[in-house]
């Protein structure tokens, strides 16, 4: 889907949801839509400081909270201490790189077999399940061998 379309399904979502649409909302959805780092609210503000010069962290850190509960971001949490977000909200897994933390999207159907596995195995009502891959990206790889 390009990146125009998601963005006004996003924009339809928070509309049917009473959430009014300001330009740092936009700004911040865009941002993360075209994103591809799963970025910390820290990242999101410094990348749009210079265009908000009013706009501070918490107001990012709202903004992305309302994003959250009407379900257009996933918060993601891992060995840093920081939250990251990411936009799909499709599933998938991520992953991470243990030298520069840069996260990778992977989508493997295969695993949502697993869900239906442990509910047969244990009984449970299984509602979601989480996978994270560790190792090093390409490019601390590379720096690495030299």
């Amino acid at each position: 889907m390009a990146v125009s379309e998601q963005l006004k399904e996003a924009l339809d979502v928070l509309k049917e949801t009473g959430v009014r649409m300001t330009p740092q909302r936009h700004a911040i959805l865009e941002f993360l839509i075209n994103s591809m780092s799963h970025p910390t609210a820290d990242d999101i503000y410094k990348a749009l400081e210079g265009k908000f010069p009013n706009m501070s962290v918490a107001t990012v850190y709202n903004n992305l909270r309302v994003f959250k509960e009407v379900g257009l971001v996933k918060e993601l949490t891992y060995g840093d201490s920081s939250s990251r977000f990411d936009f799909r909200t499709t599933e998938h897994y991520h992953v991470i790189c243990e030298k520069c933390n840069k996260i990778v999207d992977f989508h493997y159907p295969g695993l949502d077999e697993v869900e239906h596995l442990a509910s047969h195995v244990t009984g449970f009502k299984i509602g979601h399940h989480r996978m994270e891959i560790y190792g090093n990206c390409p490019d601390c790889a590379a720096k690495e061998a030299h």
